[in-house]
């Protein structure tokens, strides 16, 4: 996997030497040591400020210690600027520790704060960092739209080296969607700028990332042309970060020919400096997984295993995606090599399930990514077309007043021809934003049901398959025997019965969905569906020693769609038997409730606490639970139940109580005669 490094904007835009930051203390030192020192100084904020960015990739806690004193000065007296940049440092802090959902509400916060008071400098900072994030995470989309907008700001006031920086953010995004050729082309923009900047660390910085662009493509000549250029300016500049950053990226290269050696000599020379210099968890997983092939490749397994593990609990820990898929792989390689079929197949598991999310993710996120671009062209192109178009409205109004100035009754006429034309103009517009409202919603929803049916596929049903093909690939290649292969045969059954109870809930859902559903409601036994579901589902009941209760009355007969009640009572009962433990018991009960039944689904399970209650229904919820005995479910269940109840003029709702158990009701009408209409 490409990795592009972090670029910061303007006074950050890279390490810090030790010598500078030693001066900033001092400075900082000298300031408190005076008689009229005052900590809420606003020359005291700055230079608190300075020295937290200087420890970014080097001490975290000194950079949370300081920007946090920086912020609560700031707070006390209200200055805007401290308080942006130390929000800033802050969600710098926590983003570097993996915990998105404290650093991206402080970054949209001073983001605001910049806006408010239109300092384009501090920004275009944050927009930079944001869309870096973005990246990281895989949302190239957001991260694309941020760099665009961060362009025309840095176009506006004419920052040069921000306009590589986000330049070369762009061109980070296409290379890590194996996107060479664009790529390339806005890094070729990166460079004509970076000629006029004159600054060749600036310029080293987009050598390293050129070079871990050639490497990917095997473009070996090119790569190390690159990465030698930056290595000998950071060296000489003594830029640390970037010096650990492109060691590292050397060894990919000589990895990546199998030459196992050099590879491993620059790996080291790399892991120096994260031991004495650097603090850069994402950096680091690149590197342990690097070091973890070239020891595999190097025929040391247990070096290879020790620093694979290590890359796996970085990545863990920070919630790496990528990192974690790029170390799985590698221990399940050394794992099967040395015979370890066990721990092999588990990793072969994480890395398909992953891999295979990240696929999926990845192929969602090239198309945003084009649409993102294509979406901001158009906007500008519109944008462009009416300012053009009011200028030309002006010209002729200047034209008209001219001329009204002349002839009065011509003025007249211009008067109530320009109303006209506004209300018009007024009338067409509202038309026009009301049919791209209408428009957005659309899309909205169809986006919706989309990422709903791939986290389905991509989650709980390429999962299962995934474990499926990898034994039986296991078994055909010889790796385990048939006594092996019959001791994973519970496991297969359960998995299968997963994907197409799955699968049965995943089809009436999409057919509803697409509107291919039709509800055709007629005299239909409710005693036949329960007593039918009953012994569907016993089996499972049965393995758990649950025990189902039928206390229907004597043949209750309801005016409703057969398929899709049935939908219904299976999804319940199979709910419940999932979150009741062993020995424990299902009741179903049905009672008359004027023209309706109401139906309840009764279990001594779980249960469910209030907020769980609240969001049970809810469409955009699909997450996958977990019975008591590990049963793996979709979340799409309930979302359907609820569909079919109301598609047949019914409700549905629950009551529950923690640890004591759950109740499912659902109405449905009654039959009324023998010859009862459809509605």
């Amino acid at each position: 996997m490409l990795f592009i490094f972090i670029l910061a904007l303007s006074q950050w835009s890279y390490a810090q030497s030790s010598n500078e930051r030693d001066s900033l203390s001092y400075k900082l030192q000298r300031l408190e040591s005076t008689n009229r020192f005052n900590p809420k100084d606003t020359t005291h904020i700055k230079l608190l400020i300075e020295l937290a960015f200087s420890y970014r990739y080097l001490d975290s806690d000194s950079l949370f210690s300081i920007a946090s004193r920086a912020l609560d000065y700031s707070k006390k007296i209200d200055y805007t600027y401290g308080k942006i940049k130390g929000l800033n440092a802050l969600g710098d802090y926590y983003y570097n520790k993996g915990e998105r959902k404290k650093s991206i509400p402080l970054f949209k916060e001073a983001l605001d704060l910049a806006m408010d008071i239109n300092d384009i400098k501090s920004e275009l900072t944050i927009i930079n960092t944001m869309a870096q994030n973005y990246s990281f995470e895989g949302n190239y989309a957001e991260a694309l739209n941020l760099n665009l907008k961060g362009i025309d700001l840095a176009r506006e006031i004419n920052d040069q080296e921000t306009l590589s920086i986000l330049n070369e953010n762009i061109a980070g995004l296409y290379a890590d969607q194996k996107d060479f050729k664009n790529a390339l082309m806005f890094y070729d923009t990166v460079q004509k700028i970076n000629r006029r900047l004159g600054n060749e660390v600036i310029d080293a910085e987009t050598q390293s990332n050129m070079a871990s662009l050639y490497k990917d493509a095997k473009d070996y000549k090119n790569a190390m042309f690159n990465i030698n250029r930056s290595i000998n300016t950071f060296e000489k500049h003594k830029v640390y970060d970037w010096l650990a950053y492109a060691y590292e990226v050397k060894g990919d290269i000589y990895l990546d020919q199998e030459k196992y050696k050099w590879a491993l000599y620059w790996y080291d020379q790399s892991n120096m400096l994260f031991k004495h210099q650097i603090e850069d968890d994402r950096i680091k997983i690149q590197l342990m997984n690097g070091m973890a092939k070239v020891y595999f490749g190097l025929e040391k397994d247990s070096l290879s295993l020790e620093f694979a593990k290590k890359g796996l609990a970085l990545s863990n820990k920070i919630k790496s995606l990528q990192g974690q898929i790029d170390c799985s792989e590698t221990l399940y390689k050394v794992y099967k090599k040395n015979g370890e079929d066990t721990e092999a197949l588990a990793y072969l598991e994480t890395f398909k399930t992953l891999s295979d999310s990240l696929f999926m993710d990845k192929n969602k996120q090239s198309l945003s990514l084009l649409e993102t671009k294509i979406q901001y062209e158009q906007e500008k192109q519109e944008l462009i077309e009416a300012n053009e178009e009011a200028l030309a409205k002006q010209r002729n109004y200047i034209y008209f007043s001219v001329i009204v100035l002349l002839i009065l009754t011509i003025i007249t006429f211009v008067i109530r021809r320009s109303e006209n034309i506004q209300k018009k103009l007024n009338k067409e517009l509202k038309e026009k934003s009301e049919a791209v409202t209408q428009r957005e919603a659309q899309l909205s929803e169809i986006n919706k049901t989309n990422t709903k049916l791939f986290s389905i596929i991509g989650h709980d049903l390429r999962g299962p398959i995934g474990g499926l093909q990898g034994i039986l690939k296991m078994f055909t290649d010889g790796e385990i025997t048939t006594k092996e292969l019959v001791s994973f045969i519970p496991k297969l059954k359960t998995d299968v019965d997963n994907i197409s109870f799955t699968l049965n809930n995943l089809l009436s859902w999409g057919l509803n969905q697409l509107n291919g559903v039709i509800t055709k409601p007629k005299r239909v036994s409710l005693s036949y569906l329960v007593s039918n579901n009953i012994q569907l589902l016993s089996e499972i009941a049965k393995n758990k020693s649950i025990k189902i209760i039928n206390q229907l009355p004597d043949n209750p007969r309801i005016w409703a769609d057969n398929n899709q009640i049935d939908i219904v009572i299976r999804n319940l009962l199979s709910n419940a038997i999932k979150f009741t433990p062993e020995n424990g018991l299902i009741t179903i009960e049905a009672e008359e409730n004027g023209n309706m039944w109401q139906i309840s689904v009764r279990d001594t399970g779980i249960g469910m606490t209030a907020e769980m209650q609240r969001n049970l229904f809810k469409n955009t919820s699909n997450i996958t639970t977990y019975g008591t005995n590990n049963e793996k479910g979709t979340g799409l269940g309930l979302s359907l139940c609820k569909e079919m109840v109301m598609k047949n003029n019914g409700k549905i709702w629950v009551e529950s109580t923690p640890r004591k158990g759950t109740t499912f009701f659902f109405t449905v009408p009654k039959a009324q005669s023998k010859y009862q209409k459809a509605s």
